[in-house]
């Protein structure tokens, strides 16, 4: 089975950074992996939300939703604060590829001068490469870590 994951130490506690997650306007400042912005068609801290990412440049194949965009329909199976968050993901697309429900774990683990944080994601669709995962996710935690910069 494949499993997609990052990981990135995190300059705040495991409550602050929990709150990074439920927090609408923290979470579109650091989800959009670089070269996307986002935006929600409908938010809720616990059961979920829907968010739309456009590309700042579109790619040659085009979004998984349209030709510019890519939709994440978010469904929050288990929150457990400040520890981890457990979200069910599809992208709603016309292609099979990216048919399916990706289950993404994110854990929040307490250091002395920070947090921990791990995603894992498992029944990724076949239509998103382990690089292009790999870099997302990369990506957003890097966006996460410059947030509590300080």
């Amino acid at each position: 089975m494949r499993v997609d994951s990052a990981s990135r130490f995190i300059s705040a506690s495991p409550d602050e950074v929990f709150r990074a997650f439920t927090d609408p306007e923290l979470l579109l400042a650091w989800l959009p992996p670089r070269g996307m912005t986002g935006r929600f068609e409908r938010f809720d801290a616990v059961t979920g939300y829907r968010m739309v990412l456009t590309y700042d440049e579109a790619p040659a194949g085009g979004g998984k939703a349209s030709a510019d965009a890519d939709v994440a329909e978010v469904r929050r199976v288990e929150l457990a604060p400040p520890h981890w968050i457990v979200e069910a993901v599809d992208f709603p697309s016309d292609d099979p590829v990216y048919a399916g429900t990706m289950t993404l774990t994110w854990s929040f683990e307490p250091r002395v001068t920070g947090t921990l944080i791990t995603i894992e994601a498992t029944d990724v669709p076949p239509g998103i490469s382990p690089d292009d995962h790999a870099e997302g996710l990369a990506s957003s935690l890097e966006n996460l870590a410059r947030l509590f910069a300080k």
